[in-house]
């Protein structure tokens, strides 16, 4: 059955009693925003059990009528997670759906679970029980993530590669170094989001529209039912913040930003050029016209798909900027970019971490890349100031080495004695045991450093906090 925004049954528009005539139907299909806010049903009959134990605790509906909205939301939240009921997109949003569905289930207390409560205290309710609920999902999968790039880095902490700077080979380092910097940056990915979810603890739920309720509501009881903390301090403030949609969705951005970082990489390192990499044929595709393609399409994708978080992000910023206290019905257009900025990086870490996991390291080619290009030549500086010259005179001596060496064509570990003694006389035979790529990572020892000894530090560190992260039930 479909139903008009006037009806005379329970799936009536929550605000119609004062109308005449309802919207065009085209109204009604702009405003609807079921589409968007089914998601969060689970979370809306979890608020609404709450709310309805409340209001019987209190003696603002009976025990009977208590029991029966109880039973009746429970029944709903089976029947939907069984498929045995669907969702009625005629709806205008998914309380409205739910309100109308208990009443056809339980009769006339079913309209009581309304009382002391507005759709604008609700929907902040839901949003932050939604998020409560599945940002520790998301977590899971950056953790997940930080753990197969350190099972990497336990692998590679031998591996030579070159490190850059300005995409220029700058010092040799190690692909065991590579990962963990990786890591690291979701690491913090997981630490913001854990931040952003202690300020979304307290519950918004009694704030009514915008001035609270006149009825004897326990607001403290529903946010202890719900899990949280406490309760938001300002019914206006409650009903007209969204900073948390804003929080968690640049969050994601800097998460999207950093798989968009990796991924660049991938795509170089996966080329001809570099041939650091070779992608699983299951994380790569080919081409329409050229047979010979192998195309790391999916870091590509994920490169991309940065850009509309972003968007999602500045569409929260700038539909909030403008909005006078309290509630304004712009906010309704909260809950689509938040939800798509979600599912693009949960999607983003899930294809990044099978499609890094798969991967094969050339590390013969990556420690070649350390040959040439001088990238010991900071080494040759470190060198004379174990000697005692100071550094800035120290670098000017090993740029005049480098000189030498582009002038000649050759390695910088590959002059002679004469020639490095034509630069300083400090310079003696140990020199060449210095500025090998293999001496140049290990000599890096301080904390951080790309030696094997700290970076295997590093690799116990990530795993600790994975490891701290596995052992409880949400990641905190």
């Amino acid at each position: 059955m479909k139903h008009g925004t006037l009806t005379t049954d329970n799936h009536a528009a929550l605000w119609h009693g004062r109308f005449k005539e309802g919207p065009d139907a085209a109204a009604v299909e702009f405003e609807t925003s079921i589409y968007v806010d089914e998601r969060m049903a689970e979370d809306d009959i979890k608020g609404s059990l709450a709310h309805a134990k409340m209001l019987g605790a209190q003696g603002i509906i009976s025990k009977a009528e208590c029991d029966k909205i109880t039973k009746g939301l429970n029944s709903i939240l089976k029947d939907l997670k069984t498929g045995k009921l669907e969702i009625d997109y005629s709806a205008e949003d998914i309380h409205s759906f739910i309100e109308a569905t208990l009443t056809d289930r339980i009769g006339e207390p079913g309209k009581k679970i309304h009382t002391g409560r507005s759709r604008n205290d609700q929907i902040a309710l839901d949003e932050r029980l939604y998020l409560k609920r599945v940002i520790p999902e998301l977590q899971a999968k950056i953790v997940k993530l930080i753990d197969v790039l350190s099972d990497i880095a336990s692998k590679n902490t031998k591996t030579l590669m070159p490190g850059f700077t300005h995409m220029q080979h700058a010092q040799p380092v190690t692909l065991a170094h590579h990962m963990c910097a990786w890591a690291w940056s979701l690491v913090r990915d997981c630490e913001r989001l854990s931040d952003a979810l202690k300020r979304i603890d307290y519950s918004p739920l009694g704030s009514g529209a915008l001035a609270g309720s006149g009825l004897p509501l326990n607001r403290e009881m529903v946010a202890k039912e719900l899990g949280f903390k406490g309760v938001t301090q300002n019914s206006l403030d409650s009903v007209s913040d969204r900073d948390y949609c804003i929080e968690f969705t640049s969050c994601f951005s800097m998460l999207a930003m950093h798989l968009s970082r990796f991924s660049e990489e991938i795509v170089l390192w996966a080329t001809t050029e570099f041939g650091f990499v070779d992608l699983s044929e299951k994380w790569s595709t080919g081409s329409s016209i050229m047979p010979q393609k192998k195309n790391p399409d999916f870091a590509e994708l994920i490169r991309g798909r940065t850009g509309k978080v972003y968007g999602q992000l500045t569409a929260l910023l700038t539909m909030m900027k403008g909005l006078p206290l309290s509630y304004d019905r712009d906010m309704q257009e909260d809950k689509e970019p938040l939800f798509n900025a979600f599912d693009t990086v949960s999607s983003c870490l899930t294809v990044f971490t099978y499609m890094i996991e798969s991967a094969k390291w050339n590390t013969k080619v990556m420690e070649e890349g350390c040959e040439g290009g001088y990238l010991n030549a900071t080494d040759v500086a470190d060198y004379l100031v174990r000697k005692g010259m100071p550094f800035r005179t120290a670098h000017g001596v090993s740029a005049k080495a480098v000189r030498i060496a582009i002038d000649n064509n050759v390695k910088l570990e590959d002059l002679c004695m004469e020639e490095f003694k034509s630069c300083s006389e400090l310079i003696d035979e140990d020199i060449y045991d210095f500025i090998t790529p293999r001496a140049c990572v290990e000599v890096r020892k301080t904390t951080g450093g790309p030696s094997s000894e700290k970076v295997k530090q590093q690799i116990a560190g990530l795993k600790k906090f994975v490891k701290s992260c596995t052992s409880k039930s949400t990641v905190k």
